[in-house]
């Protein structure tokens, strides 16, 4: 996608610090890879590159290298699969659903003003839910024996509102039900989080209480796995999704059974984060870069990471950068100051992001501001979001996250 085979400039880009003693034999050694990727192969290349960091540690040699990627998509655009969705279409009913949400959430807030709601995480994990529903989702088949067939879902405890609009939209629930959101005592209401002891016949997981959906979906994804093995049933077409939040990681209960799931190739287990990079009450990380720390995380417990973080517009401006112009600004950007971006428009982002070098100025000077005001991130990108859900269907021997990026309140406007 880039050329970043620039001597010293790559190291600094990579993280090593301190000062290159000798570049010229630095860019000879990134030279000689460029060219093993170029004849041969990214996957010559990476078994040439793990051999050499056997054989430096071998040698007492220990790397600093972090366990990160380049803060771009995992998957890209010439790898995509053609999409199989109808994107206006999808798009009008996402709105739709978005709306809905926001419309029985603030009805019920006029009524009672202390119920809440948090219809600005639904907003961003709209999409994340909707390709799942659109496309990947499989439901147990017409006559199938009670208690098989069909995908388990966990569903991010904050977002219920949407599932709720969505089951409006598709004729489950009635207005009576939405007009009693959070007020169950009063009406055929609806509970606030996910909880089938309330709604048994909605809900399939209670994950309201932050961190028990994560470790409950390791564990279920599991135990379905010693079914399929000791032939009490037959699971194995069937796949366990977890949506969750970047904030809700931070539950001890999040990650304390990552390394089971990768030991047990748990590979019936997509966890999909919603890294809107934002709680409550401020940035997830603000000094620092949440979907990195959960990269390393997860690589570092055994687990399959698909990082969906940038749009389809992002791809021009990606295929035009010849220098890395783009990722050096990442790596060099965090949570906080990328949520200062999200909140401003196309001029202050022309000045703020893009005018900070030469190099990126020249990127965007195709763009206009209402161009750039549009850039969106991964999360809200059915192709990308797509194209991940596939890839982490075919992996095969680890449990699959898909990091995604997405922005708190995305499609609320001013009426929001």
């Amino acid at each position: 996608m880039t050329d970043l085979s620039s001597g010293s400039e790559q190291m600094q880009f990579l993280g090593r610090g301190g000062e290159d003693s000798d570049p010229e034999e630095t860019a000879e050694w990134l030279e000689a890879l460029d060219a093993v990727v170029a004849h041969v192969g990214k996957d010559r290349a990476q078994y040439l590159f793990d051999c050499l960091a056997e054989h430096a540690l071998a040698l007492g040699v220990e790397s600093s290298r972090a366990r990160v990627t380049p803060y771009i998509n995992t998957i890209p655009r010439e790898r995509q699969a053609p999409y199989p969705g109808d994107l206006e279409l999808e798009e009008r009913l996402a709105a739709a659903l978005r709306w809905n949400a926001l419309a029985m959430v603030v009805r019920a807030n006029k009524a009672y003003g202390e119920l809440g709601g948090h219809i600005a995480s639904y907003a961003s994990a709209a999409d994340l839910f909707e390709v799942g529903f659109n496309h990947f989702f499989r439901a147990a088949a017409p006559g199938a024996e009670e208690g098989t067939g069909g995908d388990l879902v966990y569903f991010q405890p904050h977002s219920s509102p949407g599932v709720y609009a969505r089951a409006y939209l598709e004729g489950f629930l009635s207005v009576e039900h939405l007009q009693h959101y959070r007020r169950e005592i009063a009406g055929p209401g609806l509970c606030s989080y996910p909880h089938p002891w309330l709604m048994p016949d909605f809900w399939q997981f209670p994950t309201g209480s932050m961190g028990i959906g994560p470790i409950n979906s390791i564990y279920q994804a599991r135990f379905m796995r010693y079914l399929q093995n000791r032939d009490l049933a037959q699971t194995e077409d069937r796949k366990v999704w977890g949506f969750f939040g970047d904030g809700e990681m931070d539950e001890p209960e999040s990650t304390a059974a990552l390394s089971l799931a990768a030991r047990e190739g748990l590979d019936n287990l997509v966890f999909v984060i919603n890294c809107n990079l934002q709680r409550l009450d401020g940035p997830v990380r603000s000094n620092g870069r949440i979907i990195d720390e959960l990269e390393a995380q997860f690589i570092g417990a055994g687990w399959n990471v698909i990082k969906v973080l940038w749009g389809s517009d992002w791809d021009a401006l990606f295929a035009r950068d010849r220098t890395g112009a783009l990722l050096r600004a990442f790596a060099h950007t965090v949570d906080g100051q990328f949520q200062t971006f999200s909140a401003n428009d196309g001029a202050y982002n022309r000045e703020r992001f893009f005018g900070q070098n030469p190099e990126l100025a020249a990127l965007a000077a195709q763009l206009s501001d209402e161009d750039i005001d549009r850039l969106r991130r991964g999360g809200h990108d059915v192709r990308k979001l797509h194209a991940a859900y596939a890839k982490a269907l075919e992996h095969r021997g680890q449990p699959t996250v898909i990091l995604a990026k997405t922005m708190k309140g995305f499609g609320m406007g001013a009426a929001g």
